[in-house]
C-alpha cells in the first residue's frame, strides 16, 4: 500500500518535537506523520485520532513496529479535547492536522471517494456513520444541493447540476459514482465538462457535506489551541481554499489583540493574543514533491505557536 504523507518534513519541523513531549495526530490516517513523530519520542507520548477503522488497524500495526508510546482513539477530531480529558490529558506540546483524504482511501474504490472508478456512492470517513453520499444525492432539494455545490465545491454550474440530479432521480435512484459523473456531464455539456472537470468540485462538495468537514474544523481548531502548553505548536495541512480560509481566519483572530480593547494602555490577559504565526504565508510543497505525488499540488501548511 503506497501512501504519501504530504509536506512531511516541513510539518514535523514546524512542531519542534521534544523527546519527552505529548503530541497529537488529529488525522492519524495510515500513520505517515505519526510514525515520524513516534521515532522522535523517548519518554513522550503520541495520541492519534481517526474515525476510519480500516486506517486505524493499518496504523496500529505500523506504529507498533517503532515503539509503544502511542494511544489510538477511534473518534473524529472534533472530540479532541473531551477524549484527551478522559485520559487525564489537559495540555499537549503539539498537534498536527492533515486534512486531506489519504491515498488508500481514494484508491479503495469501494469507499466511493473517487470519480475515476465506478463504485457505490458512499464517501463516509467513518464507516459507522449513517449518512452517505447516496442519501444526499437522492434526498436533498435542488436548493440544498445547489448550495453545497456552490459553497463547498465553488462550482459555477451548481444550479444546472442540482436540477439535473433531481430530475434524473425521479425515474431511478442514483446509486453509483459513474451514474453521478454521467449526470454531471449531461448537465453541463461536453465542452464545459472536458475543460473544467466539474465532477471534481461536486465530489469534493458531497464529501465535505457527508463528513461535516468544515463545521468540524471550525469547532476543533480553537479547542486545539486551548490544549497547547506555552510554546506548543500546531501544524495544519489543507488541500482546498475553503479549509485554508477557515484556518487562516481562526489563526488571524487568535494571534491579534481583540478589537474591543485595541488602543488600551494595558491589555487585559483575556484579550491578549493566544498564539503567534510561525509562517505568515503558507508553506507549499516543493517541485520534487509535486512530481513524486501529484496529489500534493494543492497542499498548504500553516504553523502557529502558543504564547
Amino acid at each position: 500500500m503506497k501512501h504519501y504523507s504530504v509536506l512531511l518534513n516541513e510539518s514535523l519541523e514546524g512542531l519542534n518535537i521534544k523527546p519527552d513531549g505529548i503530541y497529537v495526530d488529529a488525522t492519524l490516517g495510515y500513520g505517515g506523520h505519526s510514525s515520524e513523530i513516534l521515532k522522535r519520542l523517548t519518554t513522550g507520548h503520541l495520541y492519534g485520532f481517526d474515525q476510519d477503522s480500516e486506517a486505524i488497524a493499518y496504523a496500529k500495526e505500523r506504529l507498533s513496529k517503532i515503539n509503544n508510546n502511542f494511544t489510538i482513539i477511534h473518534s473524529n477530531f472534533v472530540h479532541l479535547k473531551d477524549k484527551l480529558k478522559e485520559l487525564g490529558i489537559n495540555h499537549v506540546d503539539g498537534i498536527i492536522f492533515d486534512l486531506g483524504l489519504s491515498s488508500p482511501q481514494i484508491d479503495d474504490k469501494h469507499r466511493g471517494f473517487t470519480f475515476m472508478e465506478d463504485a457505490p456512492l458512499d464517501m463516509r470517513m467513518d464507516l459507522s456513520s449513517t449518512i452517505t453520499a447516496k442519501d444526499i444525492v437522492n434526498t436533498y432539494s435542488i436548493e440544498k444541493l445547489s448550495n453545497i455545490f456552490f459553497l463547498y465545491g465553488e462550482e459555477k454550474m451548481s444550479k444546472f447540476i442540482a436540477k439535473k440530479i433531481v430530475s434524473e432521480r425521479l425515474t431511478k435512484e442514483i446509486t453509483t459514482t459513474k451514474e453521478l459523473v454521467n449526470i454531471i456531464a449531461s448537465a453541463v455539456g461536453a465542452k464545459y465538462f472536458n475543460k473544467f472537470h466539474p465532477e471534481r468540485q461536486i465530489f469534493q462538495a458531497i464529501r465535505i457535506e457527508v463528513n461535516s468537514e468544515l463545521t468540524v474544523l471550525s469547532t476543533a481548531l480553537p479547542a486545539a489551541i486551548d490544549l497547547l502548553n506555552k510554546n506548543g505548536r500546531i501544524s495544519v495541512i489543507t488541500f482546498h481554499s475553503l479549509e485554508d480560509r477557515i484556518i487562516k481566519q481562526i489563526f488571524k483572530n487568535e494571534s491579534e489583540v481583540n478589537e474591543l480593547v485595541k488602543g488600551l494602555p494595558e491589555i487585559p490577559l483575556a484579550y491578549q493574543p493566544k498564539i503567534k504565526l510561525i509562517n505568515k504565508k503558507p508553506i507549499l510543497p516543493s517541485e520534487d514533491e509535486i512530481k513524486e505525488n501529484s496529489r500534493s499540488k494543492s497542499a498548504k501548511l500553516r504553523i502557529i505557536e502558543r504564547v
